[in-house]
């Protein structure tokens, strides 16, 4: 488990800026030290653990790169093109034992071995077979042309995959080239996942007239997943200080990370801070983003805790700003900075300055070809709709102060967010 000191994010100025948090957390925060192997097909979404060094050059042999025919450098047409008889033919996965002979050329198909002395190959649409059916070659080519030499790839002993890295399937497919059957990945990251309120109950239980239904949790604990987390869902912890303490404390010694929503604002009935700082450590970030803004760290047991907003679009916005660089810090993730695309803007906004804002959008195709992003026509952070019927986020940094139509501006797509 993760055993962080309790003065570990200890904070006292004032409201913090997005990129001072984010600072803070991949800083601070140690990496779990426990590897497993797994399979190829269960690496996707893996923290490598260790560097991997190509064990062969790729490709492992001088090959064609399209079908064709073979020659020698020293037979290429120079002035006028030639007729060349047919010695041989060279499938993929074939042996090619004998050289061509001078004044000769190969059939050849894309990925069959090039044959000893032959270094260019003529491809089959550029060639034409003559009255006597001899292949007629065209002057001019390239010496080396269509042709991939062995290591052209990756060389044998190139650290292709390095430690850190969160495998995708094209990370995968290069591991499967090198004929490996798994990969040293961390372990997975342990997240306990709590809601907080006496206003919830969890979907498939009785709600009261006054009560919601808890999304938070559903939300926060597949956008874990999503990262590549084991993750326990603890359902709901009610407004009263104690059994939240207790709730909390009980899970810290087995979990990374410890995740709550709600509770975390200043009001009477915001337990979540009194909570644990009886049991801990907390300090409790004024972070300068909206949708988002109280967002609580802190420590219990060497346990790091985040408790996000009660209101999804504000867990939402602050999960992948705060939560996202947390776990990618405790899997020794390299860094994933999220770098937004300029489009073009579709609508007005205000906003205040030193403050960090995101805007719901959708994206449509402008009659000129542009990408225009268009805002949601509703305002507020408890609007789930507002996340179902965008495409994603427009980020506005901190000294932007307004936005009017046709301005470039920055879009975060949801499918990049994690």
């Amino acid at each position: 488990m993760a055993q962080l000191s309790d003065d570990c994010f200890a904070f006292g100025g004032p409201m913090m800026s997005v990129d001072k948090a984010v600072g803070l957390i991949t800083t601070r925060v140690d990496a779990i030290a426990d590897i497993e192997t797994v399979a190829l097909v269960e690496a996707d979404g893996r923290v490598l653990a260790r560097d991997v060094a190509a064990p062969l050059p790729l490709p492992p042999f001088t090959n064609s790169a399209v079908d064709g025919y073979a020659v020698r450098n020293a037979d290429i047409p120079q002035a006028a093109e030639r007729a060349f008889p047919l010695d041989g033919r060279i499938q993929a996965g074939a042996l090619a034992q004998a050289p061509i002979k001078p004044g000769y050329t190969a059939r050849i198909f894309t990925g069959a071995p090039m044959p000893p002395d032959a270094e260019t190959v003529f491809m089959q649409e550029d060639v034409r077979i003559d009255d006597n059916g001899k292949i007629v070659l065209p002057s001019g080519l390239k010496p080396g042309a269509n042709v991939r030499p062995a290591g052209e790839d990756i060389p044998k002993g190139h650290i292709a995959l390095r430690a850190g890295q969160r495998l995708r399937p094209q990370h995968v497919a290069l591991a499967a080239a090198f004929g490996l059957v798994g990969l040293d990945v961390v372990r997975r990251i342990r997240v306990a996942v709590f809601s907080t309120g006496d206003e919830l109950a969890s979907p498939g239980e009785p709600r009261a007239a006054p009560q919601l239904f808890d999304s938070n949790r559903f939300m926060l604990m597949a956008m874990l997943r999503r990262l590549g987390c084991e993750v326990s869902d603890l359902g709901i912890l009610r407004d009263e200080r104690i059994s939240l303490a207790n709730g909390l404390k009980q899970v810290a010694g087995s979990h990374d990370l410890i995740l709550t929503t709600g509770g975390v604002s200043t009001g009477e009935e915001d337990h979540v801070k009194a909570a644990v700082e009886s049991i801990g450590s907390l300090v409790l970030w004024r972070m300068a983003i909206k949708p988002g803004r109280p967002v609580a760290m802190g420590i219990i047991d060497g346990t790091p805790l985040i408790g996000l907003p009660g209101n999804p679009v504000a867990s939402f916005v602050t999960f992948v700003h705060v939560v996202r660089p947390t776990v990618l810090a405790l899997a020794g993730s390299l860094p994933e900075p999220l770098l937004p695309i300029p489009v073009r803007a579709a609508f007005s906004y205000k906003k205040k300055n030193g403050r960090r804002e995101y805007v719901r959008v959708s994206l449509r195709r402008a009659q000129d070809g542009r990408l225009e992003a268009v805002k949601f026509p509703r305002e507020g952070a408890g609007l789930l709709s507002s996340l179902v019927e965008t495409d994603g986020l427009v980020e506005l940094d901190e000294p932007i102060t307004h936005v009017e139509p046709g301005q470039d501006v920055g879009f975060l797509s949801y499918a990049d967010l994690l």
